[in-house]
């Protein structure tokens, strides 16, 4: 597959790992160049832009839980790259807290798991928002989950209801700014075979998970890439607002 993304800047938030990871590979092999930004593993993110020099591509620091380094994120892909075209929503934790643990602990992980996979989202929206009207476009991307469409176990709550959130925010921007040339998807896979999951698959085995997938194979980061990459080339303008399922037919609307 071919998608010319050369000239296309695009920042992919949790891209050394996992599902950003495989995005971000696929886009600069498709010319893109990108703003991986990473919060542990710097040796991932600057492997992963090492293979493709030529399109220019960086690594940026920030803990997502944190307001200042969110900020900090935006402002030094701005610097560095002079425009940002493409934001795209990934970084997200999946952290069990059971209903049977104490309401200090549930409510701790609930806090930490919103920092991250919302209020982060929301203030980049915020900031990307700001950044597109001044410059005349731009495109959201939001990686969402199954799970705001068929929900979660009780150890996720605060996971499917933090994913919820992003996909009515990545609606309300699709409506509110089309106009001004701002488009807005969701991509909602299912069950991702990423490290984030492997503690899953551990615990509940592998052929449990497979057994409720339509296909034979779980996912894989790379299964999602080309659809985002049609994304970010603009092929998809029309389809502004829509949510994509990817979920290896474990949810079927």
């Amino acid at each position: 597959m071919d998608i010319d993304l050369s000239g296309k800047t695009i920042l992919v938030t949790g891209a050394s790992d996992g599902i950003g990871k495989g995005i971000a590979n696929f886009l600069m092999q498709m010319g893109g160049t990108v703003a991986v930004h990473y919060n542990r593993n710097k040796t991932s993110a600057k492997d992963l832009i090492s293979k493709y020099p030529e399109t220019g591509s960086k690594v940026f620091k920030a803990d997502l839980s944190e307001r200042e380094e969110v900020l900090s994120l935006f402002k030094e892909v701005r610097k560095a790259f002079g425009k940002i075209d493409v934001v795209i929503l990934n970084a997200g934790v999946f952290l069990p807290h059971s209903t049977k643990k104490t309401t200090e602990d549930w409510f701790s992980v609930w806090r930490k798991t919103m920092a991250i996979n919302l209020d982060a989202v929301g203030l980049l929206t915020k900031l990307g928002i700001e950044h597109f009207l001044e410059q005349g476009e731009g495109r959201f991307i939001y990686i969402a989950s199954r799970a705001v469409f068929r929900g979660e176990t009780e150890e996720y709550l605060g996971y499917a209801a933090s994913k919820g959130g992003i996909v009515s925010l990545a609606r309300s921007v699709a409506r509110s700014f089309g106009k001004q040339n701002i488009k807005s998807f969701i991509v909602s896979p299912g069950f991702t075979r990423t490290q984030m999951a492997e503690s899953f698959i551990k615990k509940y085995g592998e052929e449990n998970v497979l057994n409720e997938i339509a296909l034979n194979e779980l996912t894989k980061p790379e299964d999602l890439a080309p659809l985002i990459a049609l994304m970010c080339s603009g092929a998809m303008d029309h389809a502004t607002g829509a949510t994509i399922d990817m979920n290896a037919g474990s949810h079927i609307r």
